[in-house]
């Protein structure tokens, strides 16, 4: 059987909810509704009803502007396969509550936030679902609801195969993959998320301390920069996850001058912000292994004040 019809196997039948059709699940959700999957959104009322009516709209250079149906809820009253978790961080908890227990029961959990506590998390609150650990790349926003605009030229998402799910999580992969994620999956859990948080906790406390770029920051607070993936590498090496600070600074140094976090942008805009997730993760970890982060705990506690409740 050819490789194609493997994918196109996964994705027959295949049963996703989407819980948050923001700029990273709206972008699944129409990509997945798209190749063949049945898809349903889990969102508020207004956002529900809209997505019903009119669907989600892309705009992208990468896989083009289409609309595409999908169907709507406040709740998740019906079995699925897979449920995609889709929200940030500081709307978890919330967002949880339109995704019953009973009503879940051993699907896969596939949660696609920032940060490393939510894992645990999630298992502890669903013991019977597959809860899929799991990281995403890509630059994708909601401008309004159901209408989403990738950015980057590419969007990959990272799956660990943890014991018992390889089978399912190898047709979720496939099932992404025909629908034009670069899907890989792997088998160290915590290589797969400290891998992303690496780069991530240093980008994003950086150009949200400054209000500044990647590329602004990567000059002007060169110094920071480095102490920050050093301290953050030490914490992973320390939680069992290979790190290489030299590659990452590498690539922080390759990656568009113009690049923002997404907390720069939350912050920017008078959100939330994943603080707690990203910087405070780390330092949690760090405590707990007895490794010291300095500069790290400088910028949470910064950041802290500037954003109360963060």
């Amino acid at each position: 059987m050819s490789a194609v019809t493997d994918e196109q196997d996964a994705l027959t039948g295949l049963r996703v909810a989407v819980l948050g059709p923001g700029g990273v699940g709206g972008l699944l959700a129409a990509l997945l509704a798209r190749a063949g999957a049945s898809v349903t959104c889990l969102a508020s009322a207004g956002t529900a009803e809209r997505l019903r009516t009119a669907g989600v709209r892309v705009e992208s250079g990468h896989f083009g502007d289409f609309t595409t149906p999908v169907d709507a809820a406040e709740r998740l009253t019906t079995p699925v396969d897979v449920v995609l978790v889709c929200v940030k961080a500081t709307h978890l908890d919330d967002a949880l509550e339109r995704v019953p227990a009973d009503v879940l029961g051993d699907a896969l959990v596939v949660p696609l936030l920032n940060g490393v506590e939510h894992v645990g998390l999630l298992r502890r609150r669903y013991p019977e679902a597959g809860v899929v650990p799991a990281t995403i790349r890509v630059e994708s926003t909601r401008t309004e609801p159901g209408v989403v605009r990738h950015g980057s030229p590419f969007v990959t998402v990272d799956l660990v195969a943890v014991d018992g799910l390889g089978q399912r999580v190898r047709r979720l992969a496939d099932a992404l993959q025909q629908a034009g994620v670069t899907t890989r999956v792997g088998d160290d859990e915590q290589a797969a998320l400290w891998g992303k948080l690496n780069f991530l906790a240093p980008l994003a406390l950086l150009t949200t301390a400054a209000q500044a770029t990647a590329g602004e920051v990567r000059e002007s607070r060169r110094e920071d920069l480095v102490a920050i993936v050093g301290e953050v590498a030490a914490v992973a090496r320390a939680e069992g996850a290979p790190a290489d600070e030299e590659q990452v600074v590498d690539f922080f140094d390759g990656v568009p001058a113009g690049m923002r976090s997404s907390m720069q942008r939350d912050a920017a805009a008078g959100r939330p912000i994943e603080l707690d997730a990203i910087g405070g993760a780390v330092v949690r970890a760090a405590t707990r292994h007895g490794v010291a982060v300095p500069v790290t705990a400088r910028y949470v506690d910064e950041l802290r004040e500037r954003h109360p409740g963060s």
